[in-house]
């Protein structure tokens, strides 16, 4: 194991001992390799770097309370590549090529694996680029896939503990409703840097997205889907064709019925947020982010006093508590990885 501070990992890239890639020649996928130079060679006209030809994936590693390594369900973070791949005309690897290289990834960097009881984890990061030369605009007829792994700790300095104020954005638009909202593509992002720099510049740590159309309903996060508790004891989460399906927010869906609450995927408008008790910003890197407050154009909304509350952080809990072998996987989502 290496000699890292894993409790005070913060949520960054640390060079680990090598990646995994595969390469598909317009026909057929090649055989998983192991490189260890992550300085990698692409061509100037690669579709990747010109036409934005490239989605992603983030998935995480756990050190589970009996000594066990296990992926949190990496089968839907290959579903989910394939339809981004599928929606930017790539070429995808199946379901199960996808999960022997995270396997292959973990296994060869296992001294990385944050220790139970740290909080930490290991990132799985799944790429998948264009590598074709190309100058007219066109899908590549080749492509690289590729898996490197990090060491990390929370996504957001304070964790859990503390809820953000974010803010909602309505000069810049994420994705269209007919657009890649749906993808996992690293155009998304790109659109959303500038109103994550708007956001933090005004004071507020993270950005909510509005609907493009009419701007009057929630979408996402910059970064993760929108969660909410009603009043009335309802988990609800803005149904749109612009938002990332999300595992996390997936998982939390069954572990919010599992305790009894109704579960609503509905449009949500800002001007309606005054119905929500708590709120949270829910994805990978963060699982929840709790939110103290929204303001909008209008108005500021308020959460449980701008604090941490009781129901999302029983959700927290639980799924933490799956990931982390606390608690019975009842749902069968760890995929453990035998001989370390």
């Amino acid at each position: 194991m290496r000699d890292l501070d894993w409790k005070n990992l913060i949520f960054a890239y640390i060079q680990t001992d090598c990646f995994v890639v595969a390469d598909y020649d317009g026909e057929k996928w090649g055989k998983l390799r192991l490189e260890t130079n992550p300085v990698m060679d692409i061509h100037i006209a690669a579709s990747s770097l010109h036409y934005g030809q490239e989605c992603f994936e983030g998935i995480k590693c756990f050190k589970t309370k009996d000594g066990r390594v296990a992926i949190f369900r990496p089968e839907e973070n290959a579903k989910r590549m394939i339809y981004s791949a599928e929606r930017i005309c790539m070429a995808a690897p199946p379901v199960d090529m996808f999960i022997e290289a995270c396997e292959m990834a973990v296994k060869n960097n296992k001294d990385y694996i944050p220790p139970y009881g740290t909080g930490a984890s290991l990132y799985i990061r799944p790429l998948l680029i264009g590598t074709e030369p190309t100058v007219g605009v066109r899908s590549s007829s080749t492509y690289r896939f590729i898996v490197l792994v990090t060491p990390v700790g929370p996504y957001y300095k304070n964790g859990f503990s503390e809820a953000v104020k974010a803010i909602a954005i309505d000069q810049y638009d994420r994705a269209a409703p007919l657009g890649t909202g749906r993808a996992k593509v690293g155009g998304n992002y790109a659109a959303a840097l500038i109103a994550g720099k708007t956001a933090k510049a005004a004071g507020y740590s993270i950005e909510m997205f509005t609907d493009a159309k009419e701007h009057k309903y929630v979408d996402e996060f910059g970064t993760s889907n929108f969660i909410g508790i009603t009043k009335d004891g309802k988990y609800k989460t803005p149904s749109s064709s612009s938002i990332l399906g999300s595992i996390t927010n997936k998982s939390l869906q069954q572990l919010a019925k599992d305790m009894g609450l109704e579960v609503i995927a509905e449009p949500i408008a800002v001007d309606s947020l005054n119905q929500f008790i708590e709120v949270g910003a829910c994805g990978t890197a963060a699982v929840i982010t709790p939110i103290g407050s929204v303001t909008s154009m209008s108005n500021t909304y308020i959460f449980n006093d701008g604090k941490v509350g009781e129901t999302l952080t029983k959700l927290y809990n639980e799924l933490q508590g799956i990931q982390y072998g606390d608690i019975e996987d009842r749902h069968d989502w760890l995929y453990f990885i035998e001989g370390i």
